[in-house]
């Protein structure tokens, strides 16, 4: 009776050292099958980059305007879903915003805003009557020109970015590497939303969207006039065999062009701004003050003006 215990015992320990054996190499299987997978598809988009601290509080933070979502959708001025999804989209989902988050955030800032003004009035602080009114209406607009402001920032970066990022994949393509596999190799050096934009690029093209339509979402999401034009030539230089490697050194030399005549653009409409700054605010600022100073030279009876600063 006692062997047949033992052996019993012995076939369960037996058994379970075999379960756990195949239990880990399921999962070492598992683990290198992931890799291979993502590795030949290059997984990667904006919802999958390293998200700071701050994001993470921020999205916890706007979690809280779900319950007002539907509320938001009604009260939509200025704020229509079509423009808010553009928004978004040129954005780059900050924060893991959705259409219907964003709505509610409007209407939970707008009565923070009411109840903040609110208690200003309570407390009868200093234009706390105007407060009440004007705090609501810009928690209201506040994430109208946030969002747009950071869609239009994100715009400008992928300008910025992009000459650097065709000149690598210009000579990565000379070598005689393939465009999707330069892409693959090269965007894990870059930051940003070049990154995000072309490692979805990549992970469309890998799951067998067609390249037509890869690049027109591409389009879709981004209004960078130097972006556009690169894709556009794209498609037109993929249609007429005009070599890849090509394309990307003249666009590339034509945006740092168009880069430099933008700065001496912006130079030239600096100049007439300060000339009205110094017209108008500085010059009359500094007649105010002489003047203000001979008047207290007059009533003071001082010989001259410098007087007065001893």
């Amino acid at each position: 009776m006692d062997g047949i215990i033992a052996l019993t015992v012995l076939l369960s320990l037996l058994a379970v050292a075999v379960a756990l054996r195949s239990s880990y190499v399921y999962g070492r299987e598992r683990r290198k099958l992931k890799e291979q997978v993502e590795e030949s598809l290059f997984i990667y988009d904006s919802f999958h980059r390293k998200i700071t601290r701050k994001e993470k509080l921020v999205a916890k933070m706007f979690k809280f305007a779900d319950d007002f979502a539907d509320l938001g959708q009604r009260i939509n001025f200025f704020s229509e879903n079509e423009d808010v999804k553009k928004w978004l989209i040129k954005a780059g989902y900050p924060y893991e915003l959705s259409i219907e988050r964003f709505q509610g955030l409007k209407i939970f800032l707008m009565i923070v805003g009411f109840f903040t003004g609110g208690i200003s009035l309570i407390l009868l602080l200093p234009f706390s009557q105007f407060m009440i009114i004007l705090l609501p209406i810009f928690g209201y607009f506040a994430p109208i020109l946030w969002i747009r402001s950071k869609a239009k920032s994100r715009q400008e970066e992928i300008s910025y970015r992009l000459p650097d990022f065709l000149d690598t994949m210009s000579v990565t393509l000379q070598a005689g590497v393939a465009m999707d596999q330069a892409i693959r190799d090269i965007v894990p050096y870059f930051e940003g939303p070049v990154k995000e934009e072309f490692g979805r690029f990549i992970q469309e093209i890998s799951v067998g969207v067609p390249r037509a339509e890869a690049y027109r979402t591409l389009l879709i999401r981004n209004d960078s006039k130097e972006f556009q034009i690169l894709i556009k030539s794209l498609i037109q230089g993929e249609r007429l065999g005009v070599p890849i490697a090509d394309t990307f050194k003249q666009q590339a030399e034509e945006m740092r062009k168009l880069k430099k005549e933008m700065i001496k653009e912006k130079a030239a409409k600096a100049s007439p701004k300060v000339t009205l700054v110094t017209t108008f605010i500085i010059l009359p600022s500094s007649l105010v003050l002489i003047g203000g100073l001979m008047m207290i030279n007059m009533f003071n009876q001082n010989k001259g003006i410098f007087d007065l600063f001893q």
